[in-house]
């Protein structure tokens, strides 16, 4: 019997990481085997190199409203946030209260309980059923021991988006750091830090079609930040370490590809999400939408379908190449149901069945109809067979 014929991926878990965007590719080519200099030597081999960071420095500031001076380039999302976290507790030895949510992504979240740990006080703020805060909350928990509020843009798996220049004034307004996770953000909505009071914003370079291995923590001119990377001068010794040089380009890149794609993002994508999203909540019997309808991410829908398994209809879906996820890519290892779904309050019943599908300017319409073809049939299926489901 000949193997069956390979199925051609319909890619739909963008939240986990995306792909490198064709003109990001032509441009970090050389940086690999031409043009391989180190950034940080004084000749010419590699003053062109430098010169080249410099440019996508200039790119990523272009992109966030803010000075070329206030990025710092980083390993990852993980690492930011890391740094974020820790070089401003280090910064504030005397403050050992630390302010987050319930629903942040694990690279807060793990840093965080680490922290508590080591006898910090750390709040974790509640969300209600649509993955909302109540920033009543926020204020009462405000304090002087607080040395930082670290506060998600939108969140990962359900795409929902805080208020969070409202957060950073009310923060700022105390006399507290705060930093907001964006890595789900930037990229998708437009943000203009010149206007902000957030202080430390965290953003990942493979979330929006550059490599992976690279990463920006923003740190506005002025806040106190103890650096997290020792060893080196490199930016402006604020992270040392050599630089991934064809990572940075190519985020560079990928900024100036995302500033011009707003209205593809927020128009074409998000129509195309509708669609989705619309047809699997008539068709699908047991499904239910997590997360507030209006103020999310264009690209995310996160659906639940009550008494099956998650698990059960990405496998499914896999048989026709459908690529989709149950949670974060971070915590897919683990046979709990999220916890940003059981924090939001979604029934036992329905937080094992959740499917998250999150969007490109790649995606096209005949993938989405597809999914829509085939999930109603899926979800029937395991209903059947699913004991928990009443007869």
């Amino acid at each position: 019997m000949e193997p069956s014929k390979p199925v051609k991926p319909i890619y739909l878990d963008n939240n986990a990481t995306t792909r490198v965007a064709d003109e990001v590719f032509e441009e970090i080519r050389p940086y690999f085997c031409e043009l391989y200099g180190n950034p940080s030597s004084m000749h010419l081999f590699g003053g062109q190199v430098g010169a080249k960071v410099k440019q996508a420095r200039e790119r990523v500031a272009a992109l966030l409203g803010c000075r070329p001076g206030e990025v710092i380039f980083t390993g990852c999302g993980t690492e930011s946030d890391n740094t974020a976290i820790q070089g401003t507790l280090a910064a504030y030895p005397n403050r050992r209260k630390i302010i987050t949510t319930r629903v942040e992504h694990p690279a807060v979240l793990a840093v965080c309980r680490e922290l508590e740990n080591r006898g910090y006080t750390v709040v974790e703020l509640a969300v209600d059923r649509e993955g909302q805060l109540d920033l009543a909350e926020l204020d009462a928990e405000l304090d002087e021991e607080t040395a930082l509020v670290t506060i998600m843009y939108a969140n990962n798996e359900t795409g929902v988006i805080f208020p969070i220049e409202e957060i950073a004034r009310r923060v700022s307004e105390r006399g507290s750091v705060f930093h907001t996770d964006a890595v789900q953000a930037v990229g998708k909505i437009p943000i203009n830090l010149a206007e902000s009071e957030i202080d430390l914003l965290s953003l990942s370079g493979h979330k929006l079609h550059a490599p992976k291995g690279v990463g920006v923590l923003y740190v506005r001119k002025g806040t106190r930040l103890t650096p997290f990377m020792l060893g080196g001068h490199q930016e402006h010794g604020r992270r040392a370490g050599t630089e991934n040089v064809p990572g940075i380009i190519g985020l560079g890149k990928a900024c100036d590809l995302a500033q011009a794609a707003f209205d593809v993002e927020n128009k074409q994508v998000k129509a195309l999400r509708d669609r989705l999203e619309t047809n699997l909540m008539i068709h699908c019997q047991g499904a239910m939408l997590n997360g507030v309808k209006d103020k999310r991410l264009p690209n995310t829908t996160n659906i639940s379908f009550e008494f099956v398994e998650g698990e059960a209809i990405l496998l499914m879906l896999n048989q026709f190449g459908v690529c989709a996820s149950s949670g974060s890519a971070c915590t897919s290892g683990s046979l709990e149901p999220s916890h940003v779904l059981r924090a939001m309050g979604v029934p036992f019943t329905a937080a094992h069945g959740s499917i998250r599908f999150s969007l490109s300017r790649y995606t096209t319409q005949e993938e989405v109809d597809l999914v829509v073809e085939k999930l109603p049939a899926i979800i029937n299926r395991l209903r059947v067979l699913s004991p928990f489901v009443p007869k």
